[in-house]
């Protein structure tokens, strides 16, 4: 029983380097940084949960093991949250795509900008149908709702009384 239990460690424990090595050399080798957050998140993900799972199997579910199992639910639900946030954030700088990629529904990041729309900024998100209304949320900038234009206050619309 022991030497099948170390035989289960060692395998969890080469798959977990090969998918570690691969996110490596993705993150190496790939050229934008949409590419390289895909390789560094999805391998190296699963090259951690396994190595992780290789610690539970040596440890057992009591005690130290336990910790595994919880380091491998932090990982599913920070990794993909992570990754998203890069890509949204790469996205909303103008970082383009590589060649003639584009966003899913959208036209190229690199036609927005000379159409008058700011790269990045999705109109098409909020329901829109590309016409900005004047002194509406859609004329401003995400960060900019919620602040009054051109009046003291503390950005709630009313004067302050």
């Amino acid at each position: 029983m022991v030497a099948v239990r170390a035989l289960i460690v060692v395998a969890l424990i080469a798959v977990g380097c090969f998918f570690l090595t691969v996110g490596t050399v993705g993150l190496l080798r790939f050229p934008n940084v949409y590419n390289r957050m895909h390789a560094t998140s999805k391998p190296t993900t699963l090259g951690t949960a396994a190595v992780f799972l290789a610690g539970f199997a040596h440890f057992g579910p009591g005690g130290a093991g336990l910790p595994s199992l919880l380091g491998i639910l932090f990982l599913f639900l920070t990794v993909p949250t992570g990754a998203h946030m890069i890509s949204r954030a790469a996205q909303r700088t103008g970082i383009p795509f590589q060649d003639t990629v584009t966003w899913p529904g959208r036209p190229d990041v690199r036609t927005q900008g000379k159409s008058g729309v700011t790269p990045g900024f999705d109109v098409e998100d909020r329901g829109g149908d590309g016409e900005r209304e004047k002194g509406s949320d859609r004329e401003r900038g995400p960060r900019d709702r919620g602040r009054t234009s051109g009046r003291g206050g503390d950005g709630d619309g009313d004067s302050g009384a």
